[in-house]
């Protein structure tokens, strides 16, 4: 699952950013440490704030501690790449944003397409005990 998070994080960062400063080596590279840094995030983050982020609230990934570190790693790796601060930042804020939305939507998705992005598979790959969570989460989707 995650290796399918990860592509799928990989491919929108890469369109997302196609249309930066940086040249395209500089910015595939930070599109893939990106998509690495997002994994992490969720490896290491609190599972009900994964299940915020990728749920049904609107507000979930405004003021989640992950989006929120996410979009500050993303800066960080638009910086080392050669962005300015003040770009990194307006980078990173629209293109995490849009990262966190495309990715709920495959979570929220009843396409068989998108069945393998399933809360479930998250909570039993971080190893939590998380099955009253889950479930409260799950009835969001509807």
């Amino acid at each position: 699952m995650f290796d399918q998070l990860k592509n799928l994080a990989l491919q929108k960062l890469q369109e997302k950013m196609s249309g930066n400063s940086l040249n395209a080596e500089a910015t595939n590279e930070a599109a893939s440490e990106g998509a690495s840094a997002l994994l992490d995030s969720l490896k290491g983050g609190d599972l009900s704030q994964i299940t915020a982020l990728f749920g049904g609230s609107s507000e979930g990934g405004a003021v989640n501690g992950i989006a929120e570190n996410i979009q500050s790693k993303l800066s960080q790796i638009l910086q080392n790449k050669g962005m300015s601060a003040e770009e990194a930042q307006t980078e990173s804020s629209s293109t995490a944003q849009d990262l966190i939305s495309g990715l709920k939507e495959k979570f929220q998705s009843n396409a068989e397409e998108d069945s393998a992005f399933d809360l479930n598979q998250i909570s039993g790959l971080l190893g939590g005990n998380a099955g009253d969570l889950l479930n409260k989460a799950k009835n969001l989707f509807g």
